[in-house]
């Protein structure tokens, strides 16, 4: 076990961890959107001390269940300030659209000229601003946790993406997430299920960020793990609701 600061993450800097821990605690809306708008011109400093890797571990996985090819359209969900674009830009994605809830961090992400199309959406209070069967695949990546996405969206999330088409999403599996993740699997589950979709990868990753806390520490390592999700539409296209 690491102790001292340098093993856990009493060695970032107390406004990084303020700031963390103020984005993953439940509160209302309004309150929360405000945080993420004034959290937009540091966050990729935070999250650069925080080492977090989930956005390479997502758009390494998606690329590797679905191989870039040309005019692929790809919906990045909470897209932030374009974490994600740029390391999907990387291996070879070049159609990508965004949404986010937060006018800040839709602001970076234009300012990436990553994007060839971003609009504002609160997933969970609206639908997406896309047709059916619009994307050939689809991330939520950071967003899918505690006091953050509810596990509800994931019906929305099938609705705009193509039959065979690819979902890769993630969420953290430390001490204060680990409800949303049962509930989360839960759905994943039962949808699988249904015969809505088909899960193709669950790879735990023990080293996702460094925790905040001692406690947030998942092994007692000083850091958080996670979980990239890859699934793949059925082809076949089931009647919807609505």
């Amino acid at each position: 076990r690491l102790s001292g600061p340098s093993g856990t993450g009493m060695g970032l800097p107390a406004a990084v961890r303020d700031r963390v821990a103020a984005a993953h605690r439940a509160s209302a809306l309004p309150e929360r959107l405000r945080l993420y708008d004034g959290w937009a011109a540091r966050y990729e400093q935070d999250v650069a001390a925080l080492e977090y890797r989930a956005p390479h571990l997502a758009a390494a996985s998606l690329a590797f269940a679905f191989p870039p090819r040309v005019g692929a359209r790809l919906l990045d969900v909470a897209c932030g300030t374009g974490l994600v674009a740029r390391e999907l830009h990387r291996r070879g994605f070049r159609c990508l659209h965004g949404v986010d809830g937060s006018a800040g961090m839709l602001e970076r992400a234009r300012s990436t000229g990553l994007y060839q199309e971003l609009r504002l959406c609160v997933l969970g209070r609206e639908p997406l601003p896309a047709p059916a069967e619009h994307y050939d695949a689809v991330t939520v990546v950071g967003a899918l946790g505690e006091g953050q996405v509810p596990s509800t969206v994931l019906p929305e999330l099938l609705r705009v993406t193509k039959p065979g088409g690819f979902l890769c999403l993630t969420t953290r599996s430390n001490p204060s997430n680990l409800r949303y993740k049962a509930e989360l699997e839960a759905a994943l589950g039962q949808l699988e299920r249904s015969g809505a979709w088909q899960k193709l990868l669950a790879q735990e990753v023990e080293y996702w960020e460094r925790a905040t806390t001692e406690e947030e520490s998942t092994q007692g390592n000083g850091y958080i793990s996670g979980v990239v999700y890859i699934y793949q539409k059925c082809p076949v296209p089931h009647l919807q609701e609505g």
